[in-house]
């Protein structure tokens, strides 16, 4: 009881105040803002970036005596999961995760340990003693997802299922909810939160011949998340096209749409295409945090000889940089990433993007816009007249494009830009394939990234074993070389499969004199690649083989992007 009376008496704001996280002016900030809106203390000062999460926590930890838990990963007993619903742990943002003293005490991660509203709620709906644990909520509100977010889902659906059957009995029309509460808004809104919460870069809702199938593409792989009835489809489909600004009453042609959503307090921009299939239309979400495309460079995965190289590329004054890679192989990061790094008060930067994928303090930028005329090539006409320093293409998709750059780039502009091709090599065929002389291609190009993401092996279950004589080949071990040691995925709750994040894969290939020579010429993309590895570029093989080596990733994850080696 004395220990409940102390956490009473202590105030959030004094405490972090106490722990140096936040200063007086800050405080006084937020705690207006928290007037005005009704938020909770903690969450505005996240928002407003005066601390995070973590320093919070680590803060109420030491200022109360209160231990702290991870729920990342950990396995909870369904006894546990069974005596709270999950729309109760939503209201106050917390997770029960043990039973302690012979199923006296509830051990109950909070957000806010001193929430006595929560523990009494708790403990009434318990009927036992709760002894809270501090955590961020951001883990509560992934663990509440992971246990209770497809039952939660599939309650909305059945509840949907009843009120359609009573307004059919009824006799009366069926409508497009708009309602904030309405089973299919939480329904659709709940799986959206649970991807973007589960790391998902895309969401897929299909119509098959007697259900509703929705994945999540998550690390580069589609997992099955949950089936619903096939007569939710149509209900689920006016929903997104109504939050993405699309036509519901079009339901024969594609549609592309735009939805922007808050989860966690983090901003995600969700584009949405729509399509026609055989059973029903198809949605695909792909989720982009604002804030995810622009990180430092270090996190890209370079190694030091890489990052070397990269940073030599990027000090030209002028040239063309080209990234290269298939859909999805973190070509736009690596080039927000490079824009931030260049951004500076003293230069002019502008990007023409379709469509502009993460928006970025400084810099000028461009959507393109077929319909009014607003193409690639049209918008890069007028960029040149806008005195630019630096010109980003989102893509170069033909040959109009590409001699546009080239002329922009040998008149003293840096142009970096993305082309779909398979190596640094076949890039330089690429352009001339389009249309562009191979003289000027020589004089242009400075340097081209190819790259592919691999995934990352989970550090708390891959399991080591001894490479095969066949691996030893794929790896150019000599079969002799006697026992090596490789790692193998096996899965765990903290995991997908035994993944868990991607790192990338380089290709780095800076254009040297000698090079310039071969393309002027003509050259193949086998001379242009044998020349690129004697100026010390290592491949795509090359590069993942060493994490392989390293334990990082595993042999088939370095097939799949180094297949065609």
């Amino acid at each position: 009881m004395a220990g409940e009376v102390f956490r009473r008496k202590k105030r959030l704001g004094d405490m972090l105040l106490q722990e140096h996280v936040i200063t007086d002016e800050q405080l006084e900030e937020a705690l207006q803002i928290k007037k005005d809106t009704g938020k909770r203390l903690g969450e505005v000062l996240v928002e407003k970036n005066f601390t995070t999460e973590e320093a919070i926590t680590r803060a109420l930890t030491r200022q109360l005596g209160v231990e702290m838990v991870t729920l990342t990963g950990m396995n909870i007993s369904e006894d546990v999961l069974n005596l709270v619903a999950g729309q109760v742990l939503r209201k106050h943002m917390v997770m029960p995760f043990q039973v302690a003293n012979e199923g006296t005490v509830l051990r109950v991660a909070m957000a806010d340990p001193m929430d006595m509203v929560a523990i009494d709620d708790i403990s009434m709906i318990t009927g036992m003693e709760v002894e809270p644990y501090i955590a961020t909520s951001r883990d509560i509100m992934f663990a509440i997802d992971k246990n209770y977010g497809n039952a939660e889902q599939l309650d909305a659906a059945e509840a949907y299922t009843k009120e359609r059957e009573a307004k059919m009995l009824a006799g009366e029309e069926e409508e497009v909810d708009e309602v904030g509460d309405s089973p299919i808004v939480v329904l659709v809104r709940s799986m959206i939160e649970s991807a973007a919460r589960q790391r998902a870069s895309d969401i897929h809702v299909e119509a098959l011949e007697t259900k509703v199938r929705v994945r999540y593409r998550i690390d580069g792989a589609l997992y099955e998340q949950i089936t619903y009835d096939i007569g939710l489809l149509p209900a689920i489909i006016a929903r997104l096209k109504i939050i993405g600004g699309m036509d519901i009453s079009e339901k024969r042609k594609p549609q592309d749409g735009r939805i922007s959503m808050v989860v966690d307090r983090v901003e995600y921009d969700i584009r949405a295409s729509i399509l026609p299939t055989y059973y029903g239309e198809k949605c695909v979400m792909r989720l982009a945090m604002k804030t995810a495309l622009t990180r430092n460079k270090k996190d890209l995965g370079f190694s030091d000889d890489e990052m070397r190289v990269f940073d030599h590329i990027l000090a030209n004054p002028h040239g063309i940089i080209l990234v290269t890679g298939p859909t999805g192989s973190g070509k736009s990061t690596t080039l927000y990433t490079a824009l931030s790094e260049l951004n500076r008060e003293d230069v002019n930067i502008i990007t023409v993007e379709d469509p502009v994928e993460a928006n970025i303090n400084g810099i000028n930028q461009v959507h393109v816009n077929v319909k009014a005329g607003l193409t690639f090539a049209s918008a890069l006409r007028s960029i040149l007249r806008q005195d630019p320093d630096i010109i980003m293409i989102g893509e170069i998709r033909d040959g109009e494009t590409a001699q546009i750059a080239v002329q922009a780039s040998i008149t003293g502009h840096l142009v970096v830009s993305t082309l779909h091709t398979n190596s640094s090599a076949a890039t330089i065929a690429r352009l001339m394939d389009m249309g562009v002389e191979s003289y000027m291609i020589a004089d242009s190009v400075v340097g081209v990234i190819a790259q592919r993401l691999v995934r990352r092996l989970c550090t708390k279950c891959k399991r080591q074993r001894l490479m095969t004589d066949e691996e030893k080949q794929v790896l150019n071990i000599p079969k002799d070389a006697g026992d090596v040691p490789v790692f193998e995925p096996v899965g765990c709750p903290n995991c997908n499969k035994g993944y868990k994040g991607r790192i990338g894969v380089y290709e780095i290939m800076e254009v040297s004199h000698d090079l310039k020579q071969i393309i002027a010429r003509n050259g193949s993309s086998d001379e242009i690649k044998v020349q690129a590895m004697k100026d010390g570029m290592r491949t795509l093989r090359m590069s993942a083989a060493e994490y392989v080596k390293e334990g990082i990733t595993t042999v088939p994850e370095m097939l799949r992007v180094s297949f065609e080696e």
